[in-house]
């Protein structure tokens, strides 16, 4: 489970973004670190029950730095307040198709698929889309994933055509998308239950299919 002094802990943060509090309150800094590695290990060893390409991967190649990039951003809060974990088989460094659990106080969500590839990326899944749409339709018709997530996200996505794809594509929705990706919330509530990874688990595998569809683009020349 979620401890209730890593939720505390991200909202004090939340309220004290800055390098002064954090330094003060490295003790608590430290219990939210554990409970970030055992949370992590608990869904990779869940996770790969169902999707054995995860079954290698480590705490490090799941997790992130608690400080943002501020480089380019006008936000210059230093400090992230939420706990991001990523499952893919690729590892965080590359365009590999997986799996995310956001854990943020009112706003944690779960997440699957690709986000914001770049050019050649995008290329390749949209390849795969106009040549099998009717694979991708036949995942997202799935009873489960329209309970659980009911459509793919459409952030971003273009108002017409992409370039050298007919308006009229009978996949041209999805042609449109500049991510790839579903999303389902995550209620405060759910953190504080026994079986809180096992259920979080069992939606995301949800996913798998859909996944399998994106890294099958991916594999493509």
């Amino acid at each position: 489970m979620v401890t209730p002094e890593t939720l505390k802990f991200l909202e004090d943060l939340k309220n004290n973004n800055n390098r002064e509090w954090f330094q003060a309150n490295q003790d608590r800094y430290e219990k939210f670190k554990q409970n970030y590695r055992q949370l992590t290990e608990a869904f990779i060893e869940e996770m790969a029950k169902g999707d054995d390409t995860l079954k290698h991967l480590e705490f490090k190649d799941c997790t992130f730095r608690i400080n943002r990039d501020i480089r380019f951003s006008k936000d210059k809060a230093p400090y992230k307040t939420n706990m991001g974990i990523w499952m893919s088989a690729g590892g965080k460094r590359s365009w590999t198709a997986g799996y995310y659990v956001h854990i943020e106080n009112g706003n944690g969500f779960i997440a699957g698929g690709i986000h914001q590839p770049d050019a050649e990326v995008l290329k390749k899944v949209r390849r795969e889309i106009d040549g099998f749409y009717e694979d991708l339709e036949e995942i997202l018709a799935d009873k489960d994933f329209k309970k659980v997530y009911g459509s793919l996200d459409n952030e971003n996505a273009l108002k017409s055509a992409p370039k050298d794809y007919d308006k009229n594509h009978p996949a041209i929705e999805f042609l449109k998308l500049k991510s790839f990706t579903a999303t389902a919330k995550l209620d405060d509530k759910d953190y504080n239950s026994s079986d809180f990874v096992k259920q979080t688990a069992k939606k995301l595998l949800v996913l798998k299919p859909f996944t399998q569809f994106l890294n099958r683009a991916l594999a493509t020349e």
